[in-house]
């Protein structure tokens, strides 16, 4: 650690002989960026405690208006705030937030004139950044032809990544889709499969703590990026692959001036619970537009999961908002085929039965186009604005809920432009939307009032597809909470009582390794305001009668979140609350049993709780245990079992 931060010193010191320099501190002061404009090149670092957690990293642009990477010079002033506001989002990871930061605006100039500013603002655990560049002579708009933007990584670094998946590779050509695999504690130096690594990306300083680093305030005005590795312990904002979304569009995002990019954010931790708990995605962004209607969320069912294509057709879908209904869930996701194995009038029909028995429908729509292959339908409108909107006002009569919208695959600008259209088309129906074969969201979920969720992960569907996913199940939902579920809303369709990925739940196919108890904790772990289950109608009758009950009355929307312990792919365990409800969900990914004493202070001492645990046996079980004076628990939760305490 020592030798780490004395180098980090060293190069301060070597930049800022000749550079001109200045700082700006978290509220607490605690956490520290400094900028200099580097003898002409832009530099930033990133301290906390006094400790390096980012070393001289690279800023500026080069645009087809000029380079913006060297030859600046940092202006003398830099105007500073203090922002302190609160606000309310019910479908993120905490409802209710009040944010305090720090805003210093570092302007640089090339020739004598300014080019662009650089905004930071940094909160007690957070960095955001972005640039706001000025018009040059009289041109008023430009293409960012690449950013040098970069995040260097102290030497001994340890990465948590998501390769970037090549273009027009896939099902039917429809990557990238951040559906890859996670590789844990990498080395730095390498680049994924070629093409970098998907957003948001973990790493590891030593044993001085934690980053994570994303992006946010993504919309049509710009393109979506991710990370490029490179060496010693440099990462750039790359930009998207020429070849996605079918060669159309360009990578290079085109900006009007004076314009901005998107907010870049650093998360640092000298433990994991700042990462766990940042709302950073939300905090920096704004709402663009007002809910045209209170939107209502809560626990779903989805028949495709189980029984796959065969199961698209009128008697199982109704069969299946019965089930809903019996459940108490509040709708059905009606999977693509729909529109040629149940057909419109039917579909009228089905969604005129689920009002009423209180349950809505989600419908699913290919997104293309001319991007992909894909051949389930309903295909070619949710990408015409004529047809979109026709099929939107034909759903609103309907009582249609929401959307699912599948198979997008691109970062470029011009699909950025195609997801806010939608979103906007939508909002103005009446209609929620989650997309699947997609981006990460970033900071929608306050930008724009009617997105639900974003799947953007290798969800449950890859367990129905192969047992090698099923075996990989723990594994992969002890990453998502430290990783992927940080930044947004993540659409897994997972908690599956069914033993087996078929709908007889009889051997054959992928068998489900991981135990009830893991089901449930997913439940809870998995954070989105809408949650169709990969649960079955037989559940009522062949799965725990304890573990349907619990199904039955797990929350979608929480008030707050708090990290308890863990490690990215070994085990999590992390507290939500919902009203004045407190649910404690745990799982283990590792093969040694996990034997630890958990805080349970968000229980009154002497209140009654009930533990959801596991045997060796992956046997599951519910008791009532006391809470003593210590607010503490002992638990062991066995490799793929998992634990839950709730009053």
């Amino acid at each position: 650690m020592k030798k780490t931060f004395l180098l980090g010193l060293a190069l301060l010191a070597l930049l800022q002989s000749n550079a001109a320099e200045k700082q700006v501190k978290s509220p607490d002061g605690r956490l520290v960026v400094t900028v200099s404009d580097g003898q002409g090149k832009p530099v930033y670092t990133v301290s906390y405690d006094g400790i390096v957690f980012l070393e001289p990293s690279p800023l500026g642009m080069r645009t087809n208006i000029g380079d913006f990477t060297q030859g600046l010079a940092l202006r003398d002033a830099a105007s500073e705030t203090s922002i302190d506001e609160t606000y309310e989002v019910p479908t993120i990871k905490q409802r209710k937030v009040h944010y305090q930061a720090n805003e210093a605006v570092f302007s640089f100039e090339k020739d004598g004139k300014q080019v662009y500013d650089v905004i930071f603002r940094l909160s007690n655990r957070d960095v955001a950044f972005k640039y706001r560049l000025y018009p040059q002579r009289s041109t008023l708009c430009c293409v960012i032809e690449e950013e040098a933007t970069g995040f260097v990584l102290p030497q001994g670094t340890t990465t948590f990544l998501c390769p970037q998946s090549d273009a027009m590779k896939g099902f039917a050509r429809t990557s990238p889709s951040y559906e890859t695999s996670y590789t844990v504690d990498g080395a730095m130096g390498k680049n994924g499969w070629g093409f970098g690594y998907t957003f948001p990306c973990l790493f590891r300083n030593n044993e001085n703590g934690w980053v994570l680093i994303s992006e946010t305030g993504v919309t049509s005005a710009y393109c979506a990026s991710h990370l490029e590795g490179k060496n010693n312990g440099l990462y750039t904002i790359a930009f998207p692959e020429p070849t996605e979304f079918n060669g159309n569009g360009t990578s290079a995002p085109g900006i009007s001036l004076p314009g901005e990019t998107p907010w870049r954010t650093i998360t640092v931790g000298r433990t994991l619970k700042p990462i766990v708990e940042t709302t950073v995605a939300f905090d920096v962004v704004k709402p663009l537009y007002e809910p045209s209607r209170k939107y209502q969320y809560g626990c779903g069912t989805w028949s495709w999961i189980i029984a796959g294509d065969a199961s698209m057709n009128y008697d199982t879908q109704k069969r299946y908002v019965d089930f809903a209904a019996a459940m108490g869930y509040q709708s059905v996701l009606v999977d693509a085929l729909w529109d040629t194995q149940v057909g419109r009038e039917r579909i009228e029909e089905l969604a005129r039965y689920a009002a009423g028995k209180g349950v809505a429908l989600y419908l699913w729509y290919n997104s293309n186009g001319y991007w992909n292959d894909a051949p389930q339908g309903p295909r070619g409108l949710m990408n015409n604005i004529i047809a979109r909107r026709k099929e939107m006002k034909w759903m609103q009569q309907v009582g249609i809920r929401g959307i699912k919208v599948d198979f997008i695959g691109s970062d470029k600008q011009m699909a950025m432009q195609l997801y806010e259209d939608i979103l906007a088309d939508a909002n103005e129906y009446g209609l929620l939307v989650i997309y699947h074969g997609c981006t990460i969201p970033r900071g929608w979920e306050r930008m724009y009032p009617n997105f639900a969720a974003a799947e953007a992960v290798l969800a449950s569907e890859n367990m129905n597809f192969s047992q090698g996913s099923c075996d990989a199940e723990a594994f992969n939902a002890a990453l998502h909470p430290f990783i992927r579920n940080t930044v947004g809303s993540m659409d897994f369709g997972g908690s599956t009582l069914n033993k087996y990925y078929n709908a007889a739940n009889k051997p054959g196919g992928r068998q489900r390794v991981t135990s009830d108890v893991f089901a449930l904790a997913t439940a809870v772990l998995f954070q989105s305001p809408v949650q169709h289950f990969a649960l079955a109608p037989n559940n009522m009758t062949d799965a725990p009668a304890w573990a349907v009950d619990f199904m039955k009355k797990v929350p979608t929307l929480w008030d707050e979140i708090r990290f308890i312990d863990g490690y990215p792919g070994k085990y999590v365990i992390l507290a939500r609350r919902s009203g004045d409800k407190w649910f404690v969900a745990g799982i283990n990914a590792d093969k040694e049993t996990l034997k630890m004493k958990i805080d349970l202070s968000m229980f009154d001492a002497g209140s009654k709780v009930k533990v959801y645990g596991d045997d060796g046996d992956l046997a599951g079980s519910v008791k009532e245990v006391k809470v003593g004076k210590k607010q503490e628990l002992s638990i062991t939760i066995p490799c793929n079992g998992g634990i839950v305490v709730t009053e």
